[in-house]
C-alpha cells in the first residue's frame, strides 16, 4: 500500500468531518477540534450538558477511522486500575501477569470523567503526559496514536469532582458542545422518526475513511506550517496578557503558548495553507486557552469568563501585518 501524500490525507481528513455529519449534526466546531487534536497528538476535553451528543461524537470519529477504541464510564466507584490495567495472579503459572485496562487502545473514551474521585482521575496523568502506563515499576507504552477523549458535565451538576489545574492543563483543547439551533435540533428529530439510532452507526452509513497512514502522512506535513517571528510574538503577547488580566488568577502557562502554537499550525494545514497567520491563532485561542486560566471569585460573580477574558485580550492586543 502506498504512503499517502499530504493532499490525500487532508482530503481524508475532510472526508472524517463529512462522514461524522452523518450522525451528529451542528457540531461542526467540535468535530474539527477533534481533528485538530489528532494532528496535534493532543487530548480533548469535552463540556456540555447531558444529552447534546458529546458521547455519539467520539464514537462517530472512532467509526470513521480506522483506529481501536475503548469506553470507559467513569462513576465514584471507578479504581485506578479499572483503567490502566492491573498485575493478576496466574494459578496454572504460579505467576503474576499483567492484564490491560482499556487505557491500551488508539482513542480512549473517557465518559463523564469528573464523575470519578481524583484518585482515579489521576491515573489517566501519566498516560495522557508520557504515552505509558507503569505497573509494578514496569512502564508499559501505550498504542500509537492515542487520544483521550474526555466528556464532563458542567461542574455545578450533582455529584461531580472538579479537574485539578495540573490535569485539565493536559488537554490541548477543550471544546463545548452547546445545545443545537432550532433548525439543527428539527433535522435530529427527522432523523431519529426515520429510524436513526445513536446505538448502530453502521446503520447510519458511516463508514471508515481514514487510518494511520493517514494520520502519519498529515502530521509530518504539520510539522512543515511555517511559523513567522512576528506570529510566534503574538502567541507569547497573548498568553503573556492573560497573565496581566486583573480578572484572571492563574494566566496561561508557556505549555498552553506551545499548545497554541501546535493547534494554529493544524489548523492552518486543515485549510490548505502552509504558513500560519493570526487569524489560524485567533480560531483556535477559545478552545486551546479556555481550561488553562482561572477566573479571580470576585470576577466569577461579576458574571466574567474564561472566553469573554481571552476575547477581550485579542480584541486589544495590535495584530501583526
Amino acid at each position: 500500500m502506498s504512503t499517502p501524500t499530504a493532499d490525500s490525507a487532508r482530503a481524508s481528513l475532510e472526508a472524517v468531518r463529512t462522514e461524522i455529519a452523518k450522525a451528529v449534526v451542528g457540531q461542526d466546531p467540535a468535530v474539527t477540534g477533534l481533528v485538530v487534536a489528532l494532528l496535534c497528538r493532543g487530548h480533548v476535553l469535552l463540556e456540555g450538558v447531558p444529552g447534546v451528543a458529546k458521547t455519539l461524537l467520539v464514537r462517530a470519529l472512532s467509526a470513521t477511522l480506522e483506529l481501536d477504541t475503548k469506553r470507559v464510564q467513569f462513576t465514584p466507584d471507578l479504581m485506578p486500575s479499572d483503567v490502566t490495567g492491573s498485575l493478576v495472579y496466574d494459578t496454572r503459572s504460579s505467576q503474576f501477569s499483567f492484564q490491560p485496562g482499556p487505557v491500551f487502545t488508539n482513542l480512549l473514551l473517557a465518559d463523564e470523567i469528573n464523575r470519578t474521585p481524583p484518585k482515579t482521575q489521576a491515573s489517566l496523568l501519566e498516560a495522557m503526559e508520557e504515552r505509558q502506563v507503569t505497573v509494578d515499576g514496569t512502564p508499559r507504552p501505550l498504542p500509537e496514536p492515542f487520544l483521550v477523549a474526555a466528556t464532563q458535565n458542567p461542574v455545578e451538576y450533582e455529584g461531580t469532582y472538579p479537574l485539578p489545574e495540573a490535569q485539565l492543563d493536559r488537554f490541548l483543547l477543550k471544546l463545548t458542545v452547546p445545545l443545537p439551533a432550532r433548525q439543527d435540533e428539527v433535522d435530529i428529530l427527522t432523523r431519529h422518526a426515520q429510524g436513526f439510532s445513536p446505538r448502530d452507526l453502521d446503520a447510519a452509513g458511516l463508514r471508515p475513511v481514514a487510518g494511520p497512514a493517514d494520520l502519519e502522512a498529515a502530521r509530518a506535513a504539520v510539522a512543515k506550517v511555517a511559523v513567522s517571528p512576528e506570529v510566534t510574538g503574538y502567541i507569547v503577547d497573548i498568553c503573556r496578557a492573560t497573565r496581566e488580566s486583573p480578572s484572571l488568577s492563574l494566566g496561561v502557562s508557556p505549555r498552553g503558548a506551545t499548545a497554541l502554537l501546535s493547534t494554529s499550525r493544524a489548523w492552518a494545514w486543515l485549510t490548505g495553507r502552509d504558513y500560519v497567520t493570526p487569524d489560524d491563532v485567533k480560531a483556535l485561542a477559545l478552545p486551546t486557552l479556555r481550561h488553562r486560566v482561572q477566573l479571580r471569585p470576585e470576577a466569577e460573580m461579576e458574571g466574567v469568563t474564561a472566553d469573554s477574558v481571552i476575547n477581550s485580550v485579542l480584541a486589544h492586543l495590535p495584530v501583526p501585518r
